[in-house]
């Protein structure tokens, strides 16, 4: 599961295992990305919130379908196959269109922004996905700039930055540490967006 010690969910005791059946899934299934943080249940505390937060939130605007979709374009970018395949089976199921998040995924998977299908805003937001995943010091003023003038808003921008900047993390915390699927259900998120202390994962 990971190349660290990890405590199952049988054996957590305490603040762990309160933590545990926070974000449980069916049959008390816990995602190896959160086992890995059994050692210290404080951090996992940290990465559920700002998951929580950032990506399954009412107060964000822009459609949840669209986030998943740069959270697996920014896996892609940083070769992180275990976000990538979680996070395109949430997407799948959010956009309720197969053919076109199987589309979706061809492009990213060849690194073609030019045929995706995605409207022109969106694209603009790829784009920026890229350069701050990639060469994060090079974004320049013109850069939001340029997702502004896409038609985003400022509260939209920052949706779409803290979204490219927590699959970063999510990425180094996978790959790390050495996690893989094993044993995880694909897909899983927590689906009660009203309450930002619902964690169950469904």
């Amino acid at each position: 599961m990971t190349w660290i010690t990890t405590v199952p969910f049988e054996k957590a005791t305490g603040k762990l295992r309160m933590l545990y059946e926070r974000i449980a899934g069916p049959g008390n299934n816990v995602d190896n990305i959160m086992m890995a943080h059994s050692l210290r249940p404080h951090t996992m505390e940290g990465h559920m919130a700002i998951y929580k937060h950032v990506l399954h939130h009412s107060g964000n605007t822009l459609p949840k379908w669209f986030l998943e979709v740069l959270g697996v374009w920014v896996s892609h970018l940083n070769s992180c196959a275990y976000c990538e395949n979680h996070h395109f089976a949430g997407m799948k199921r959010l956009l309720g269109d197969d053919d076109r998040a199987d589309a979706i995924r061809e492009c990213i998977a060849t690194d073609d922004m030019r045929t995706i299908p995605l409207d022109p805003a969106q694209q603009v937001a790829m784009h920026y996905a890229r350069k701050l995943t990639r060469t994060p010091a090079m974004l320049i003023e013109a850069d939001v700039q340029e997702l502004r003038a896409a038609g985003f808003d400022d509260g939209q921008i920052l949706e779409i930055n803290q979204v490219v900047s927590y699959f970063s993390y999510a990425n180094r915390t996978v790959l790390g540490l050495g996690c893989s699927t094993k044993g995880d259900i694909i897909g899983l998120s927590p689906g009660n967006a009203d309450d930002p202390d619902d964690w169950g994962h469904r």
